[in-house]
């Protein structure tokens, strides 16, 4: 599990220091604040010790995290990642099991990462960027931008994502949670999204019906490629999920549906980094903390810097929750009126 991370002058996050990280995580704070960021962050440094040694590749963990950096970025050169406007370097250090993977560069490198120091073994399991957007209908527009093209626009994690939901689901028995959480998923919206090869296709299917892929709602769209990555068993015990803006395009009801899961599948191992701007997700999540005694590192992203709190201990200090609390208010006001 990814126990902390300490980042300095890594794009708009100029000193960031979170440790005490859980098996749910939570970022929090306004557009442009660097959430998406964070998570991408994170996202690069998991994947690389994934790839690291997988298989027959040859590549050192310098060269692969190099490429996942130019490609989950998609900059001019990889030092266009350092902070603007000071004279440090990049540097990054996760624990994994306590175990530190640290790297920094400057803003004139090009491709060579000039330090990067690894005691962390590669990791077996399959991590995951779901962003904010569904992929389903752009599945195939996707690959060939990025396998045939080779070209910017859709950034690795839209590619790994596509590349994941490429496997053909594996029949037999599940994890038990997992099982369940496929099944309150199905149950959510009343069927579930399948790929038909016969078609080349993603299909919703309810029941003896099918439609297009197309004409399915965004909502269900999202929630069928958590469905999918765990009927192919790409997602494990071992992964690690990071959910940009999990509200997105979900009716408040099913958001808390999708959090309980979201709870359910942690509690099996699976750790999770939300990143949220959404006052249901926090108040869910803050529910869910207290129903199940499970502790949810919370940061709060703004301009003056980060904020650390648990949600366990109560909600955060957060302009998202002070303006819903402001609404209320106003609200309550205009009723007494």
């Amino acid at each position: 599990m990814l126990n902390a991370v300490k980042l300095r002058n890594f794009g708009p996050l100029t000193e960031l220091d979170w440790p005490g990280l859980g098996a749910i995580n939570l970022v929090i704070g306004g557009n442009g604040s660097g959430k998406t960021f964070l998570l991408k962050a994170l996202y690069s440094a998991t994947r690389t010790l994934e790839d690291y040694k997988r298989g027959e590749d040859p590549r050192t963990a310098s060269a692969i995290l190099a490429d996942k950096l130019y490609w989950t970025f998609q900059p001019g050169k990889i030092g266009d990642l350092v902070t603007k406007g000071v004279d440090g370097t990049l540097s990054c250090d996760v624990q994994f099991d306590g175990r530190h993977f640290s790297f920094s560069f400057g803003k004139d490198t090009a491709k060579r990462i000039s330090f990067l120091e690894n005691h962390v073994p590669p990791r077996s399991g399959n991590s995951i960027f779901l962003p904010a957007k569904e992929v389903l209908s752009l599945h195939r527009i996707i690959l060939k931008s990025r396998e045939q093209d080779r070209s910017f626009g859709f950034d690795d994690t839209y590619l790994d994502l596509a590349r994941a939901l490429r496997q053909s689901t594996t029949r037999g028995k599940n994890y038990a949670q997992f099982a369940t959480s496929r099944r309150r998923l199905e149950r959510m919206f009343g069927g579930r999204v399948e790929f038909d090869e016969a078609s080349d296709q993603w299909r919703f299917k309810k029941g003896n019906q099918r439609f297009p892929i197309g004409v399915t709602a965004e909502g269900i769209k999202k929630v069928a490629i958590l469905d999918t990555l765990l009927g192919n068993r790409y997602l494990d015990t071992s992964s690690i999920v990071f959910f940009d803006e999990p509200e997105a395009a979900l009716h408040p009801a099913a958001i808390s549906i999708l959090l309980d899961i979201v709870a359910l599948l942690a509690q099996r191992g699976i750790q999770f980094f939300l990143a949220s701007h959404s006052y249901f997700v926090v108040k869910k999540l803050h529910l869910i903390s207290r129903q199940s005694n499970m502790s949810i590192p919370v940061i709060s992203l703004r301009e003056t810097g980060a904020n650390l709190d648990n949600l366990k201990q109560g909600m955060p200090d957060n302009p998202i929750v002070d303006e819903s609390i402001q609404l209320y208010k106003a609200e309550v006001e205009l009723s007494l009126q």
